[in-house]
C-alpha cells in the first residue's frame, strides 16, 4: 500500500464541549486505537482531503508531536448535513498482526457478454479482506475479457496471496446478466418476428369468424337470401 504522512496533535481534554471547541477550530478529533493504549488526538481537517477522496488506501505515517505511528483510517463520522468531518479513527499497525480493511475492485477489459447486448453489473465495489498490511494490495483489479452472457466472478474465484477474503464465498462481485434479446443471432430474430407474424394473423381470422362478419362472409350471407 501506498504511504501518506499526517501530522496530529494531543488533545488536553477528551468531551463532547473539547470536541466541538476543536471542530470549530478546523480540527478533526481523532482516536488512534490497536496498540497498548488509546491515543486521543486532533488533526486538521484539510489534511484528509488526500486519503478520502479517492478509491486508493494508504498506510498512514501519523506523527504525534514528535513520535511517528504507522496506521490505517479504519472510520469516519460526517455531519448529516454539512457533509464534514466530526470524527475519525485511526488502526495502529503493529508488526506481524493482521488487519481487516476494504480494498477497492477495479474493472478492466472488455465481456464479450456486454458486445452482445448483455448488462454489466458490478455490485461488490469494496471487497473485505484480512491480512498483514504488506501483503494487502492497493486494489484488486478484476479482467472481464472472458465473461460471456450469464458468466460471473464470485468471491470465491478470487485469489490473493498471504490473504483472506472475508466476503460470502459465493457473492458476485462481477457479472454479465442477460438483456432482452442478447446474444440472439440475427436469423434467430428475423425467424420469430415471421412466427410471430404468422401467428398474429391467425389469430385476427379467428377473431373475425368469431365476431362480426368479414366482407366476403357478409356478401354469402346476402346471396343465399336472394
Amino acid at each position: 500500500m501506498k504511504t501518506v504522512s499526517m501530522s496530529g496533535s494531543l488533545r488536553e481534554n477528551v468531551g463532547k464541549k473539547d470536541a466541538k471547541k476543536n471542530r470549530r477550530e478546523g480540527k478533526v478529533p481523532c482516536v488512534l486505537y490497536g496498540g497498548n493504549d488509546q491515543i486521543h488526538l486532533t488533526i486538521e481537517d484539510k489534511a484528509f482531503t488526500k486519503i478520502i477522496f479517492t478509491p486508493e488506501i494508504y498506510i498512514l505515517k501519523l506523527n504525534i508531536e514528535g513520535k511517528e505511528y504507522d496506521a490505517i483510517l479504519q472510520d469516519i463520522q460526517y455531519h448529516p448535513v454539512t457533509d464534514r468531518i466530526l470524527h475519525a479513527d485511526f488502526l495502529e499497525l503493529i508488526s506481524g498482526k493482521p488487519i481487516t480493511i476494504g480494498i477497492p475492485v477495479r474493472i478492466e477489459g472488455n465481456a464479450p457478454g456486454v458486445l452482445q447486448g448483455g448488462n454489466l453489473f458490478n455490485p461488490i465495489r469494496i471487497l473485505k479482506v484480512r491480512g498483514l498490511a504488506e501483503d494487502v494490495p492497493d486494489n484488486l483489479v478484476l479482467n472481464i475479457d472472458k465473461l460471456d452472457i450469464g458468466d460471473s466472478i464470485r468471491v470465491k474465484d478470487i485469489d490473493i496471496e498471504n490473504v483472506t477474503l472475508l466476503d460470502y464465498p459465493n457473492s458476485q462481485v462481477v457479472a454479465v446478466k442477460t438483456a432482452r434479446g442478447a446474444g440472439m443471432e440475427e436469423e434467430e430474430v428475423e425467424e420469430e418476428e415471421v412466427e410471430e407474424g404468422v401467428e398474429g394473423a391467425a389469430k385476427e381470422g379467428a377473431e373475425g369468424a368469431e365476431g362480426e362478419a368479414t366482407p366476403a362472409a357478409e356478401g354469402g350471407e346476402q346471396k343465399k337470401k336472394e
